[in-house]
């Protein structure tokens, strides 16, 4: 009789602990299979000029960061004015963009409108790039090193918090 009565106990306190661990965890931080691995290799044209060709090859020697953005999306509008600032204050980062499943015009008219803070920008209308590096939403923010190992990876928009105590310091010490 007492173990009848132990084991429902058993599983609800298993299922008590599962969910209190589970909300702990922080959503934004996803893992990703690209960690510690090279970046996924892409020739796309850029997002201003149809004719430019830029290749994960010419980014390799520099730290850099993409950024995946759409002009559709109402988390990258909030997302914005943040890269803007980065942009302005980190003059020496380069900050490419990833114009995921857009418009071409949509998306010149949007960085026109709000300001350009990307170094160069990538057209991805079909999403393709994006699902090399495993993209399930935008924005999402990959910071790749010099030998184009990607090192980071933050789902969702970037904040004062995320970029002054994760991204920051991270470049510092990669291109130390």
């Amino acid at each position: 009789m007492k173990a009848r009565t132990l084991i429902p106990l058993g599983i609800f306190l298993a299922l008590v602990i599962f969910l209190a661990v589970g909300l702990t965890l922080n959503p934004r931080e996803v893992p990703s299979p690209l960690i510690d691995k090279p970046a996924p290799a892409f020739s796309a044209p850029t997002l201003a000029d149809a004719d430019k060709t830029l290749r994960r090859e010419d980014l390799l020697g520099r730290v850099w960061v993409l950024n995946v953005w759409a002009s559709w999306c109402g988390a990258c509008r909030e997302e914005h004015p943040l890269l803007v600032d980065f942009a302005r204050r980190q003059p020496t980062v380069t900050l490419i963009g990833l114009n995921y499943k857009d418009e071409r015009a949509a998306g010149g008219e949007w960085l026109q409108r709000f300001g350009n803070p990307y170094t160069d920008s990538l057209f991805d209308p079909q999403g393709r790039i994006g699902l090399d590096y495993g993209v399930y939403g935008v924005p999402e923010t990959f910071v790749i090193d010099r030998q184009g190992v990607v090192r980071y990876k933050h789902i969702g928009p970037l904040t004062p918090e995320v970029i002054r105590n994760d991204l920051e310091p991270l470049l510092k010490r990669l291109a130390a």
